[in-house]
């Protein structure tokens, strides 16, 4: 299987070109059949190797971070099956939701109700900050 096909590709170059604070929504969800690792990538460097996203490789701690391509091809697990592309993934929420989901859960969820919870505990921890002098000053 090709782990990230042209048009993927294409997807995440874009992301990876955009401004670096941007809070995507993952382009693609990669995962090993015979173990708990999956990741949720959102963005691909311009050397076409370094992916950034939501790494879980099945240790309870999942993180946001980089990946190589090249060794995500070149893994064989137990059975001599690779890293596969999950087919049916739509991801529904920016990947902060997917990572605090993750950090609730200690490991990479789709659950509705735990990335709703995790959206708006999101909202509520990340207030809008007024603008420079416009909150109470401290004495």
């Amino acid at each position: 299987m090709i782990l990230i096909p042209d048009d993927i590709r294409q997807r995440l170059l874009a992301n990876g070109a955009a401004e670096r604070e941007t809070d995507h929504v993952p382009v693609v969800k990669l995962f090993d059949p015979t173990g708990a690792a999956t990741w949720l990538i959102t963005e691909m460097m311009p050397d076409g190797d370094s992916l950034f996203g939501l790494c879980d490789l099945g240790f309870g701690c999942p993180e946001l971070g980089y990946v190589s391509l090249a060794e995500l091809e070149s893994v064989k697990g137990p059975l001599r099956l690779g890293i596969e592309r999950d087919l049916h993934f739509a991801a529904r929420f920016p990947l902060s939701v997917y990572a605090e989901a993750a950090r609730i859960a200690g490991r990479i969820t789709e659950s509705e109700r735990m990335l709703s919870q995790a959206a708006a505990a999101l909202r509520i921890r990340n207030p809008e900050l007024p603008p420079d002098g416009a909150g109470p000053t401290r004495r």
